[in-house]
């Protein structure tokens, strides 16, 4: 099932919280520095990481019988679902150690924005402290406000942008791209198309179903599309991937690359472009990158608002 948005906030939002992001990188002298250093990040924060994480059955045993019972239940809960949590009282942040090493640094700075962000600090506390619980819509803005200060914090801004520019429009850019900041392929990948200054769209699916008597598929998870993308193309809408779908010869069964292939997509004014479109599996993820080339006369299919054409 595709995610919901995780990322988008109005332009306000999105600059103040850029630029709480922007001072803690002033003061943990971080720009040009790579990868980048989140542990520094977290000290100019004054916060610590636990050094046994929250996610530690003993621990969580501890924190249910000091904490008041709403916020107790909320961790409990929460668990289940997510990879990092704050401490607001404590001015401590537990992490996952069980996941990689790369979605830990943005998991560190994406709960290190909780607390940097003012209003996050104030209402963690104020709720940690009673009974009551965040409702939902502030819950999801609080997590989409922190999403964008951990990725401006790991990609120092536009830097990642504008050396992503210099390079090939490519999935081997932002798989290289990701080690040098320390970010893990996943945050990579969306980053590098999200903030491409020409037409692109990455599908990321889940770990391709290999079920026998039917096709190969995987679900959708994200799509992600460069803002030219996004006004020339629209951003499609499919749900799954399979062998019978226009991009379906693309997934990497078997494989971690396919090399890249021809499209053929269709703009918002009718106009047909060639595309070159590529795979790339991890043990969590299938990427499948297409990158409109030059405009074409051929039959096209329509498929979710963006017409595709093997070629």
């Amino acid at each position: 099932m595709v995610k919901p948005d995780d990322s988008s906030l109005d332009p306000d939002a999105q600059r103040a919280v850029e630029e709480r992001a922007r001072r803690i990188l002033d003061r943990a002298a971080a720009w040009g520095r790579f990868p980048t250093p989140v542990e520094d990040i977290v000290k100019s924060a004054k916060l610590r990481v636990a050094p046994t994480s929250a996610f530690d059955p003993r621990v969580i045993l501890a924190f249910v019988q000091t904490k008041a019972g709403g916020a107790a239940r909320a961790v409990k809960s929460a668990l289940s679902k997510v990879f990092g949590l704050y401490d607001s009282d404590e001015a401590l942040i537990h992490i996952d150690a069980s996941v990689h090493e790369a979605k830990q640094n943005f998991l560190m700075l994406h709960e290190t924005g909780h607390h940097e962000l003012p209003t996050h600090r104030k209402l963690f506390r104020l709720f940690q402290d009673c009974d009551k619980t965040l409702s939902p819509e502030i819950a999801d803005r609080f997590e989409r406000e922190a999403n964008n200060f951990a990725r401006f914090a790991l990609f120092q801004g536009d830097t990642y942008q504008r050396e992503a520019a210099d390079c090939r429009l490519d999935l081997k850019t932002p798989l290289k791209l990701a080690k040098r900041f320390g970010a893990s392929a996943y945050a990579s990948v969306r980053e590098f198309v999200r903030t491409h200054h020409k037409a692109c769209v990455v599908y990321v699916l889940e770990p391709i179903e290999l079920v026998p008597g039917t096709p190969a598929r995987a679900q959708v998870r994200r799509i992600e599309a460069s803002p030219p993308f996004r006004k020339a193309f629209g951003v499609p809408t499919d749900a799954v991937i399979d062998t019978s779908h226009a991009l379906g010869k693309l997934l990497p069964i078997g494989r971690r690359m396919t090399r890249p292939t021809t499209l053929a997509a269709i703009d918002r004014n009718g106009v047909r472009h060639e595309c070159v479109a590529e795979a790339f599996s991890t043990p969590h993820n299938v990427f499948l990158l297409v990158c409109p080339v030059l405009n074409l006369t051929s039959t096209t299919v329509v498929l979710s608002g963006v017409a595709l054409r093997s070629g």
